[in-house]
């Protein structure tokens, strides 16, 4: 049998967390979603409360990824031991609060999902990605495993999904906040996407008020980013997956606005 998986883009401050709550489960419902995973980093615009995380949970999440700003709200730390749908990237150091890799069980069998940070431009004090999850994968005997890549280069990405084409059901990635267009089924059974996209304000950078982005680009003063006011969009990708094999069979990019 197949099942439909749902990626939900990186969900930016409170736009995207009502948005999120509003839209979720009506979403779920027309694609006949079984699990879904939210990356969560950004719902307090820079980082994430526990209170925001259980938002995210409420609006239907199965499991929440994240990313380079983990460690934004020290608050986060303990909720990261004692929830285990929660996954930071499985490459900061081992010493870290909460885990980066888990497997979950569901009446369609066990999903691991794995949470990985990218290195270019964004962190090089974590492990390379690539052994790291090579190693996770050596002894796998789960079929469906789904894979987070928070990067910042479409290089690193696309380099990760070819790297792990035909070990893994699905490789999306996150970050960036731009959905790509090049969702496909890669030549060994694995779906992917570039990048999921947004859940937050729809007229924004990257989530952002506009003039606040322009003005970082002509050499303002730093100053806290500033949510955009104005309505939401989600946006994420659906990937359909046999349950015997865990292969993906179809991806379908979503936005809704």
């Amino acid at each position: 049998m197949t099942i439909n998986i749902l990626a939900v883009g990186d969900v930016v401050g409170q736009t995207g967390l009502s948005f999120l709550k509003e839209h979720l489960k009506p979403l779920q419902r027309l694609h006949g979603v079984s699990f879904t995973v939210v990356n969560g980093e950004n719902a307090n615009v820079v980082g994430i409360t526990p209170t925001q995380a259980d938002a995210i949970f409420n609006a239907g999440a199965d499991v929440i990824t994240l990313g380079n700003h983990t460690w934004t709200r020290w608050e986060l730390q303990p909720y990261l031991d004692e929830k285990a749908r929660i996954l930071r990237p499985a490459n900061f150091a081992p010493q870290c609060p909460g885990r980066g890799d888990a497997t979950f069980t569901t009446p369609f069998g066990p999903i691991r999902v794995i949470n990985l940070l990218g290195r270019f431009s964004l962190n090089d004090n974590t492990d390379n990605p690539f052994p790291l999850v090579d190693n996770l994968l050596a002894d796998n005997q789960t079929r469906m495993v789904l894979v987070d890549m928070h990067a910042e280069a479409t290089s690193e990405k696309r380099a990760m999904g070819y790297f792990l084409n035909g070990r893994v059901s699905a490789v999306w990635g996150t970050h960036t906040h731009v959905q790509t267009s090049d969702e496909q089924i890669l030549s060994r059974g694995t779906g992917y996407i570039t990048d999921l996209g947004m859940t937050g304000p729809a007229e924004s950078v990257l989530g952002i008020a506009p003039e606040q982005s322009i003005g970082k680009f002509l050499g303002d003063p730093p100053r806290r980013y500033e949510q955009a006011k104005g309505p939401g969009k989600l946006e994420g990708a659906v990937f359909t997956v046999d349950t015997d094999t865990g292969e993906c069979t179809s991806v379908e990019r979503i936005r809704i606005m």
